[in-house]
């Protein structure tokens, strides 16, 4: 089992070796799938898990922001796909699973480019799992809600705060910490891409944490109505309507 990293040797144990990668670069990705091609002469499987977030009101961030996530969140993914193909279309055989977030599908207030980069994802991985399919490869989904991680901690700030937005913020990020501390064991994501690798016949999303089953039906069955103050309501913000 191989592993990547920016940081050369962080995170290798005897189960996983430990490949440098970028995954905002490139050359950096051409040369770890060609090493880890040269190496093992194939590659079955790959797990796009590589995500930054940014706290705070969409009109708070700058595009720069914006486009750093992007780069990280979607085109790191798109990258890192590219590269691997081919291999996989010449095997005839592959899984790639995405690790995107229930907020690929739901609104996620002051987390609002990260939302928008799980879409994207959500997007990107059902078409290219309808492109793929005849060539023995698919596409997968794999959907947490909160989990005991640091993308809390780790989180980037929108440059520009604004007042009008500071209550609500304040709010909003305190629950997600709140949340994220409370969220499930990062093993139950691990199991869940596990399955998705090695199900005979997988499905498209493998949703993982309390409730994430449910979130995808809820929101399309439930009136848009209730559902919109049922989430204001969970986000804490004022002025349901």
């Amino acid at each position: 089992m191989v592993g990547t990293g920016r940081l050369p040797g962080v995170g290798a144990s005897d189960v996983v070796e430990l490949v440098s990668l970028d995954v905002r670069e490139e050359a950096s990705i051409t040369a770890a799938v060609a090493s880890i091609l040269s190496r093992a002469g194939r590659i079955d499987a790959l797990v796009n898990n590589a995500g930054v977030n940014i706290l705070g009101a969409i009109e708070e961030t700058n595009t720069a922001q914006a486009q750093a996530l992007f780069d990280v969140n979607f085109f790191g993914a798109v990258r890192v796909t590219r590269a691997v193909l081919p291999s996989m279309r010449a095997q005839r055989s592959g899984r790639v699973v995405f690790v995107s977030s229930v907020t690929g599908f739901i609104p996620a207030p002051f987390m609002g480019f990260y939302a928008a980069s799980k879409h994207a994802i959500e997007g990107y991985s059902e078409s290219l799992d309808h492109e793929v399919r005849t060539l023995g490869i698919r596409a997968l989904l794999v959907e947490p809600t909160f989990t005991r991680t640091r993308i809390d901690k780790n989180s980037g700030v929108a440059a520009s705060p604004i007042g009008d937005y500071s209550g609500a913020r304040e709010r909003v990020v305190a629950g997600i910490v709140r949340n994220t501390e409370r969220g499930g064991d990062p093993a139950l994501v691990a199991a869940a891409v596990a399955q998705a690798l090695s199900d005979r016949k997988p499905k498209l999303r493998y949703p993982v944490g309390k409730g994430a089953g449910t979130l995808a039906k809820v929101r399309s069955f439930m009136p848009a109505a209730v559902f919109d103050s049922s989430l204001r309501k969970e986000f804490q913000l004022d002025g349901a309507r």
